[in-house]
């Protein structure tokens, strides 16, 4: 039987985003430094998935509150599935990614509310960000987001 069926794992669902746009003739990525992870640990934001609300729109939302900007979705990238451990407990996660153009905003603006999630935020290469991105779900997402925009 899956993990995921087993009698005491807790399921959690979450939604990011993979923002790109063109800075000087090439695709960036926004991407964030998670609050308490070392310098150089970039990361795609994401988020929990709220009581009713889609998986897309969520994606939205993380992305406004942890980097600034505003975006438009294109289409749904993949999941990424895994399971970690918090105080003793396993937990079956499943984190939905969509891939989104850049529309509006100044990377970095980060609502006052949200500060405390976020210490950096950069504009990565997206040719480069299967590499630099501290996650392997997240590297897998970087590059599907490069593929669909090469076509």
């Amino acid at each position: 039987m899956p993990l995921c069926y087993k009698v005491g794992v807790r399921r959690e669902f979450s939604a990011g985003g993979v923002v790109v746009r063109n800075l000087r003739g090439r695709p960036v990525v926004a991407a964030i430094r998670p609050a308490g992870k070392p310098e150089g640990t970039w990361a795609l934001p994401k988020g929990l998935i709220g009581p009713g609300e889609r998986a897309e729109v969520t994606a939205l939302r993380e992305v406004c509150e942890e980097t600034g900007v505003e975006a438009t979705p294109v289409e749904k990238l993949g999941d990424i599935r895994y399971v970690y451990t918090w105080d003793g407990e396993r937990i079956f996660k499943v984190v939905s990614f969509f891939l989104f153009r850049y529309r509006a905003g100044r990377l970095g603006d980060i609502p006052p509310e949200h500060v405390h999630e976020v210490a950096e935020t950069r504009w990565l290469p997206l040719e480069e960000a299967p590499r630099l991105l501290a996650y392997k779900g997240e590297r897998e997402m970087a590059a599907k987001a490069l593929e669909r925009i090469s076509r």
